[in-house]
């Protein structure tokens, strides 16, 4: 594969922005809900180099709906009340994962319910292929070196762990299953021990 230029974070933004984001939220605000403001990514505008990571790539399977996602970056601060993710806000705000890259494995395609996306993969393994190697492509274009891939939940692992000889790759529980915020914390937590 050839090299690339690293692409700049306005060019990570069109390139990648309807499928990516990175974990940075506003800060959280004790009075309010725990839900309130992770939508909001208006700080996104005036991103700069220091605020991200892009040695930390943070995994999901798949996007749930594009209906999720009407500006870029949007990925993972889905501000709609049935969303889960302000969970990841909680458990790495202000830690060593806070401006990581967040990524999807599984590209273009809406599922709900992760174990059709996987069943799905598992008859059209061809498609699995086709992502794993979009995957580290975007990897090569946002500059990441050597990094530290972490996934969320066990598909995302399960997937991501046929590129184990060459990257490190770690697992915390899905922010969308039953775990509460405090122990994804303490996952992370844990994580930051081990790497």
């Amino acid at each position: 594969m050839e090299n690339s230029p690293i692409l700049s974070i306005q060019e990570i933004k069109y390139k990648y922005g309807n499928m990516s984001s990175f974990a940075l939220w506003k800060k959280i605000d004790e009075t309010k809900k725990p839900k309130y403001g992770v939508g909001d990514i208006e700080h996104f505008e005036n991103l700069e180099e220091k605020d991200i990571n892009r040695n930390i790539i943070l995994v999901g399977l798949n996007i749930s709906g594009k209906g999720f996602i009407d500006n870029p970056f949007e990925n993972f601060h889905n501000r709609k009340s049935t969303s889960h993710d302000y969970k990841i806000r909680f458990a790495i705000q202000d830690t060593i994962f806070s401006g990581a890259y967040m990524t999807d494995i599984i590209k273009d395609h809406e599922e709900v319910m992760s174990g059709k996306v996987m069943k799905y993969l598992n008859k059209n393994p061809n498609i699995k292929k086709e992502n794993i190697e979009s995957f580290e492509v975007e990897l090569k274009d946002i500059g990441a070196n050597n990094p530290i891939i972490i996934a969320f939940g066990n598909d995302s692992f399960k997937i991501l762990s046929e590129l184990k000889n060459k990257y490190r790759i770690f697992k915390v529980s899905h922010y969308s299953s039953c775990i509460s915020k405090e122990k994804l914390k303490e996952e992370f937590n844990n994580l930051k021990r081990r790497i």
